[in-house]
């Protein structure tokens, strides 16, 4: 283990307790271009979503006659993180963003849409741990604005351990240097997981406490969310 120090005083490095989130901001409706878009914050940690679609599918033959395919796009701007990023897709991204396309499925009414795609692309403008987490946030407030039929919201948060303690919102070294990271992504509706990895190895009883604080992460994440698509509607009323 490294000799960094990750708590003082009771409490992280950064001020937060064990099972504080970082702050939060969230915006729907960002882009003007796109279908719908959204716009998620977890400190440092910066995503924006854009939403294309229901749209024709090219290439053609990767249609579906029975509902339309999601596509989720994960990538980080080479300024996204303090050594320059190499542009393009890495096997990392096409991880995310495979994982990402499955967490926010259930939610959604594709049947309603044979032989169409719905393409998500989330960018990662800033990163600081966590950014799965922020852009599946940005993303599902995108599906949302982009007034795809929806059953739900799906939030996303992680926990972890790191030196030998569980917390919340894992966040710069405590990813890097840390033990355990566990992102989660929550259909709270159905009190459905969509999405569960885990970098580390833990005991089952540690497990559980990981488990339950990103859960009840996710359900703050979930609250920001709503206001953020309830604030936009407003404003459009205003006007």
């Amino acid at each position: 283990m490294t000799d960094i120090e990750f708590f003082k005083d009771g409490k992280r490095i950064d001020g937060r307790t064990y099972d504080q989130l970082r702050p939060m901001e969230a915006k729907a409706g960002v882009l003007k271009n796109a279908d719908g878009s959204g716009y998620f914050r977890f400190g440092n940690t910066i995503a924006i979503a854009g939403v294309y679609g229901p749209r024709e599918v090219h290439p053609k033959h990767l249609e579906n006659p029975k509902e339309a395919i999601l596509r989720c796009t994960y990538s980080m701007a080479s300024f996204s993180t303090t050594e320059r990023k190499r542009p393009g897709p890495d096997r990392r991204s096409i991880e995310i963003s495979k994982v990402t396309t499955e967490a926010i499925k259930p939610v959604l009414f594709l049947e309603e849409f044979p032989r169409t795609s719905i393409d998500v692309y989330i960018e990662i403008i800033q990163a600081d741990a966590s950014t799965r987490c922020a852009g599946i946030n940005a993303a599902s407030i995108a599906l949302a604005d982009a007034g795809i039929p929806m059953r739900d919201l799906v939030a996303s948060a992680s926990a972890g351990k790191v030196a030998g303690e569980i917390v919340l919102d894992i966040a710069g070294k405590e990813d890097t240097e840390g033990e355990v990271d566990l992102p989660v992504a929550y259909y709270p509706k159905k009190n459905l997981v969509t999405l569960l990895q885990m970098d580390g190895k833990v005991s089952f009883e540690e497990f559980e406490k990981i488990f339950d604080l990103a859960v009840n992460g996710a359900k703050k994440v979930y609250e920001v969310q709503k206001k953020a698509l309830k604030d936009k509607y407003k404003e459009e009323v205003v006007e």
